[in-house]
């Protein structure tokens, strides 16, 4: 899998790397906070409230996303200790059957 390329926010994967990228792509929820996080911040608590998620789930499939490297998480000081933010710029993923 290559990096995302520039700014344009496309993500090439090849390999056996389609596989992974794939199969964390067919959970609609994982697809759902991919789309969200696009090119904006979101607090995971909000997060979890606008697609109807508890914060455990939603925060264990942001996990799930940023290991893949389809999302990136930050700290950011709240109202009561800090918020977690969770952002995306992976616009466009392209499979590369080569």
């Amino acid at each position: 899998m290559k990096e995302i390329e520039g700014n344009s926010g496309v993500l090439r994967v090849e390999g056996d790397k389609i596989i992974e990228i794939a199969s964390i792509l067919s959970s609609k929820t994982r697809l759902e906070i991919l789309r969200r996080t696009l090119n904006t911040e979101v607090d995971v608590d909000e997060l979890a409230k606008e697609i109807n998620q508890s914060k455990a789930n939603t925060s264990a499939q942001i996990r799930i996303l940023e290991k893949a490297g389809l999302v990136k998480t930050i700290y950011k000081p709240g109202i009561r200790g800090v918020k977690k933010i969770c952002t995306s710029n992976v616009r466009e993923i392209v499979f590369v059957l080569k």
